[in-house]
């Protein structure tokens, strides 16, 4: 049996620059998309990383996603602004927004900022992080084409519609909570079909409603929450409207779908709150407070983390010995390679470890 591989993130990340150069990304935006997807995986979120480079191709040669955008922000009020997206890649328009955010909320004291006519965005947590690690509270929420059941019925409707809130930590990486409002993310079902995996029983519906592990019978994801789904499926609904119709956006089964109609403009959405804790009477020591907190949840039986250090955990792990790349990644990659004349980074056995 094949040793599984990995690939150094720094050495990935030089690939996907030069792919995305080929395709006309400008230094900066190339830099930021595959740095935060380099990021992701080291996080281990293997659905939102590495593994979605070859579809961002794919969709900015078909036209759907422009190399080049024209982005536009309008401040539309005192702690207020709106950030057009021009179809450019989700990630730069997300950190672009999250920016925007972040210095409404140094002026203001809190900043909300909407986006209209983006992609896919990736793992939200990257924008909440990034606010944390300046002192501030973050708060990012996505969506996407229809992928989850409503709860009680089995065709999809909203998507998988994550929340993210980060809280800067004293003396070290920030708290933070990245998740779905489904049971789990559908990239994790794409991955699942392209690696031939099962999923977990529970979490996803065939065409008939019935629950499937098989990821190529998928039609429809859970709501977050079991038999208690009525929660999962408030939030995403929630968060539907946050990113959708207040921004001018489709909403669900009105949105283009991920995977098809490529050179459909996907018109996609989010919504970024930031919070300048210095506002608010706890907020001289709220990071000590968080450091503080982390600590007595150590102390107790079984040792409880604070959300996001599973990730951080990972990060360390995959620095040292490699994200893992499955076969039919690098197969991919392979491909884009010879596509786009590039050679490929270099990949180094892992022994077995993820």
């Amino acid at each position: 049996m094949a040793r599984s591989e990995g690939v150094g993130a720094a050495h990935w990340q030089e690939w996907g620059e030069a792919c995305l150069r080929v395709l006309d990304f400008n230094e900066d935006d190339g830099h930021c998309l595959a740095s935060s997807l380099a990021q992701t995986s080291l996080w281990g979120i293997d659905s939102h990383g590495i593994a979605r480079l070859p579809h961002y191709l794919n969709r900015v040669v078909h036209g759907s996603i422009l190399a080049r955008p024209q982005i536009r922000i309008e401040q539309s009020g005192a702690a207020c602004a709106q950030v057009h997206g021009g179809r450019g890649h989700g990630i730069v328009v997300a950190h672009r927004a999250n920016e925007t955010a972040m210095a409404l909320a140094r002026e203001a004291g809190v900043g909300a900022v909407g986006v209209s006519d983006s992609s896919h965005c990736g793992a939200i947590g990257l924008y909440t992080r990034a606010a944390a690690r300046q002192g501030l509270i973050g708060m990012a929420y996505t969506h996407s084409d229809s992928i989850a059941a409503p709860f009680g019925g089995r065709q999809p409707y909203f998507g998988t519609n994550p929340i993210s809130f980060a809280f800067p930590r004293q003396d070290g990486e920030p708290l933070c909570l990245d998740m779905a409002t489904t049971s789990i993310p559908w990239n994790r079902v794409m991955n699942a079909r392209r690696d031939g995996t099962e999923l977990p029983g529970g979490v996803a519906l065939d065409a008939e409603g019935r629950s499937v592990t098989d990821a190529r019978r998928v039609r429809a994801l859970t709501p977050l929450g079991g038999d208690y789904g009525h929660k999962g499926y408030g939030l995403a609904m929630m968060v539907e409207l946050l990113c959708g119709p207040l921004n001018g956006n489709p909403h669900g089964p009105h949105i283009g779908p991920m995977y098809e109609q490529l050179d459909r403009p996907r018109e996609l959405g989010a919504f970024f709150i930031v919070i300048d804790p210095a506002r608010f009477a706890g907020g001289a020591t709220l990071a000590a407070v968080v450091a503080g907190m982390a600590a007595e949840l150590a102390a107790q039986p079984g040792s409880p983390r604070m959300p996001g250090d599973p990730e951080l955990a990972s990060q360390a792990q995959r620095q040292a010995a490699g994200i893992p790349v499955p076969p039919a990644l690098k197969a991919e990659m392979a491909e884009w390679s010879a596509r786009l004349g590039l050679g490929l980074p270099p990949f180094t056995p892992l022994d077995g470890q993820a």
